[in-house]
C-alpha cells in the first residue's frame, strides 16, 4: 500500500530500455536528457528534480525539470568521464510555487491578498526551518518582508529572486522517488564516432608471393593514415590451424602452401593468445600499437571464440566443445555453409566457469597488451549471459574498451546484442539499395528508441560481402555507397584495399564471396592501380573530421527530392551552427537530377531569404533561396553532393 502522504505519480520515463532493465548509451561530454510525465491530486503546482550520480557514489546530483508542458517535464546532467551512471527522478507538490501562482491570479482579479501574503511568510518561514545555516537567515529575513507593509513586498513576493531562494529548500517530506534507478553506459568519443579500415596483414607484403608480417604492416600503415581512418582492424592474427584447411576460394582441401582461414584459430603454435610466427613475434604486434598509435589510430582484434581442431584447448578440454551422438566434435555450420576447420564452443558445458574464465582471461590478455577496441565474430551464436557477463566485467576496470558487434542476424537479435553492452553494431546498411529503404531503416536506427543503445556502424563490403550492387560496378557504384556509408553514419568502415581498389568479381554470379577471396589466400594490392579511390575516401574522411555535424546520428533528417533515385539528407551539431546537406545518386550509372524539397527548419534557414551551400567535394559555391532548388548528380564526375550550408 503507497504512503498516505504520496501524492505525485511519475510516468513515461524516457529514456528507459526494458523498464530499466538495460542501459542507455553516451559518450563523455554528451548530455543526457531525461524526460517525464508527473501528475499530482488536486490543483497543487507540481515541481520535481532529475537525480543522477557516478555509479557507486552515495551522493545525489539534483536538477531541477522543467516543464514542457501538458504535464511533461524535462532535465540533462552531462557525463563527463567513462563508466556507468545513474539516474532517477523526483516530483513533489511545491507549496511555494502554488501560492505564487495563486497569488498573481487573485492580483489579477483586483482581491485583497493580505492574508495570502500572511499564508506566504508561512510558507517561507518552512524552508527557514529546512535551509542550511547560510541561507536560513536570508529566508527568515524574507519571510519578516511579507509580513511587513512595504511598498515593495508585493514586488518581492512574486520575484525571481525569492523564488529561487525558496526553490532551493524544498518540502520533500511527502516526496515522490521514481521506483527505478536507471543506469547510463558512458563511453569515449571514438565508441560513437569513428572510421575502420580491414587489412589483412599477410597481404601488405609488396612482393608478390611473400607473405605479409608485422614489419609490413608497420611500413603499410601510413598510407591507412593519409586515407584517413583512425581505426585499423586486423583478422585474428593467431596461429591457424592445419587440419581440414579450407584452400582458395574456399576449396574443402587445401594445397600445400596454402595459408587457410585466419579465423581457423590455433595450432601447435598456440591459441587466443599467442600469434602467427608468419606474422612475426609479441615484440613486432607492440611495434604496430605503436607506431599506429604515433599515426593517430588504434589497432582492433578480432575476437573469434571458435577453434580449429588443432587448437591447444581441444586436446586439454574437450569438454568445452560440442560433440556428435558418436561423441567425436561437431565441426560448426550455418546451413547450407559448412565450416570443417573450425569447432565451435559449447557455452552450455557443465564446466561453463572454466570456459567462462578463461574467455575472458583471452580478452584480457590483448588488454594488458594495449587493445582497447575487439571486433567481435559472430556473437549472437554464443551466450547473451555470457557477453553481459564479460563486457560488464572488462569494462569494470577498463571503461574505455569498445566492442563491435558483427552479427548480421535477425533486427531484435541485433538490439538485443547491443543492450547486453556491445558498443557498436554492424547493420543492414550493406544491402540496402532504394531511398525508401534508407528512409525506412535510418528512422528506426536514429529517431527511435533504439538510437538510446544501438550505435550502428556502417560497412559497404566485407571479406564475407560483396553485396550484389557492386558486382561488376565501376567507380560511380563504390563512391555513392562510400559517401553513403560515411555521412549517414558516425561510424563506419571499409574492407581495403578490396574497397578503393574495386575489387567486383563475386566467386560465382549471384554470390556475396569475393573471387579469390583473401580470407583464403594471400593476396599482394597494387595500392597506385589507376582509379583508385584513396584520394575521395582521403577527402570523405577530413570533411567528416573537419564537421562536427558528422559525429552523432540523432540530428539526422530526410528530406524531399522530386527523383526516387536521389535521396537527400541533412544532420547538424548540436547547436545548429554546422549543418550539412548531402544529395546521393543511387543509381550511378546514370546521370540523375532533380528539384529538392528542403524542411529548412532542420538547416535552421529561413523561408524568405538566401543562403549558400559549399560542396566540400569540388569546392564550388551556389545561391539557393527556399525548399526546391535544382541538383544534379553526374557519376563521371562524382555521385553525391556534400554541401555545408552557410548563412
Amino acid at each position: 500500500m503507497k504512503d498516505a502522504n504520496w501524492r505525485v505519480a511519475i510516468s513515461g520515463v524516457k529514456p528507459e530500455i526494458d523498464a530499466g532493465r538495460f542501459s542507455v548509451k553516451r559518450v563523455v561530454g554528451e548530455r543526457v536528457t531525461v524526460s517525464a510525465d508527473l501528475v499530482a491530486d488536486g490543483h497543487e503546482v507540481v515541481s520535481g528534480d532529475l537525480l543522477w550520480r557516478r555509479a557507486g557514489e552515495r551522493r545525489w546530483h539534483h536538477v531541477p525539470l522543467l516543464a514542457l508542458g501538458n504535464d511533461r517535464y524535462e532535465a540533462a546532467f552531462t557525463a563527463e568521464e567513462p563508466g556507468g551512471y545513474e539516474y532517477t527522478l523526483r516530483g513533489y507538490v511545491d507549496g511555494f510555487r502554488t501560492w505564487r501562482r495563486d497569488l498573481e491570479k487573485r492580483l489579477n482579479a483586483g482581491q485583497d491578498v493580505g492574508d495570502d501574503l500572511l499564508l506566504g511568510s508561512e510558507v517561507v518561514s518552512r524552508a527557514a526551518g529546512r535551509a542550511g545555516k547560510a541561507e536560513r537567515s536570508t529566508l527568515e529575513t524574507a519571510a519578516r518582508r511579507l509580513r511587513t507593509p512595504a511598498a515593495d513586498r508585493l514586488t518581492f513576493a512574486l520575484s525571481e529572486e525569492l523564488l529561487a531562494l525558496v526553490a532551493e529548500w524544498p518540502d520533500l517530506e511527502a516526496a515522490t522517488t521514481y521506483e527505478r534507478t536507471l543506469r547510463v553506459v558512458v563511453d569515449r568519443e571514438r565508441a560513437a564516432f569513428s572510421a575502420w579500415y580491414e587489412i589483412f596483414p599477410r597481404s601488405t607484403s609488396p612482393e608478390p608471393g611473400r607473405p605479409g608480417t608485422f614489419r609490413d604492416l608497420i611500413a603499410r600503415l601510413p598510407y591507412v593514415a593519409e586515407l584517413g581512418f583512425d581505426v585499423v582492424y586486423l583478422p585474428p592474427i593467431h596461429p591457424i590451424g592445419r587440419a581440414f584447411r579450407k584452400g582458395k576460394n574456399n576449396a574443402l582441401e587445401a594445397r600445400p602452401g596454402e595459408p587457410g582461414s585466419p579465423w581457423a584459430i590455433g595450432s601447435a603454435e598456440g591459441g587466443h593468445t599467442a600469434i602467427d610466427p608468419g606474422l612475426g613475434t609479441i615484440g613486432d604486434f607492440r611495434a604496430v600499437l605503436a607506431r599506429a598509435k604515433e599515426l593517430g589510430m588504434e589497432v582492433a582484434l578480432d575476437l573469434a571464440f571458435q577453434c580449429s581442431p588443432d587448437h591447444p584447448l581441444v586436446r586439454e578440454h574437450p569438454e568445452w566443445f560440442r560433440k556428435r551422438p558418436d561423441g567425436s566434435i561437431q565441426y560448426a555450420e550455418n546451413p547450407p555453409k559448412k565450416y570443417q576447420d573450425i569447432y565451435p564452443l559449447d557455452f552450455g558445458t557443465a564446466d561453463r566457469p572454466g570456459l567462462w574464465a578463461a574467455l575472458r582471461e583471452i580478452v584480457v590478455h590483448w588488454v594488458r597488451e594495449g587493445v582497447r577496441i575487439f571486433r567481435v565474430d559472430n556473437p549472437h551464436t554464443k551466450s547473451f549471459a555470457f557477453w553481459e557477463w564479460l563486457i560488464s566485467d572488462v569494462r569494470a576496470s577498463h571503461p574505455d574498451v569498445i566492442f563491435l558487434s558483427e552479427a548480421f542476424t535477425r533486427p531484435k537479435l541485433m538490439y538485443h546484442l547491443a543492450k547486453l553492452g556491445f558498443t557498436q553494431s554492424y547493420t543492414y546498411f550493406t544491402w540496402r539499395e532504394s531511398r525508401i529503404e534508407f528512409t525506412d531503416y535510418l528512422t528506426e536506427l536514429t529517431q527511435t528508441e533504439v538510437a538510446e543503445f544501438f550505435r550502428p556502424n556502417f560497412w559497404p563490403n566485407t571479406p564475407d560481402i560483396l553485396p550484389k550492387h557492386l558486382h561488376g560496378a565501376g567507380r560511380g557504384a563504390f563512391l555513392s555507397r562510400l559517401v553513403l556509408a560515411a555521412t549517414l553514419s558516425s561510424s563506419y568502415g571499409i574492407y581495403g584495399p578490396a574497397f578503393e581498389l574495386l575489387e567486383n568479381v563475386p566467386r560465382e554470379p549471384g554470390s556475396e564471396e569475393y573471387l579469390d577471396s583473401e580470407k583464403y589466400e594471400v593476396r599482394c594490392w597494387d595500392l597506385d592501380k589507376r582509379g583508385s579511390l584513396r584520394h575521395e575516401i582521403a577527402l570523405l574522411n577530413r570533411i567528416r573530421r573537419e564537421n562536427p555535424a558528422f559525429r552523432r546520428n540523432r540530428t539526422l533528417r530526410f528530406h524531399g527530392t522530386s527523383n526516387e533515385q536521389i535521396l537527400a539528407f541533412s544532420k547538424t551539431d548540436d547547436d545548429g551552427r554546422n549543418a550539412i546537406l548531402v544529395f546521393v545518386n543511387l543509381e550511378p550509372q546514370y546521370v540523375h537530377s532533380c528539384f529538392s524539397n528542403l524542411y529548412l527548419p532542420a538547416l535552421s534557414l529561413p523561408w524568405d531569404r538566401p543562403f549558400t551551400v559549399h560542396d566540400l567535394i569540388d569546392d564550388r559555391r551556389y545561391t539557393w533561396q527556399g525548399p526546391r532548388n535544382f541538383v544534379e548528380l553526374n557519376p563521371s564526375r562524382f555521385p553525391a553532393h556534400v554541401f555545408r550550408v552557410e548563412v
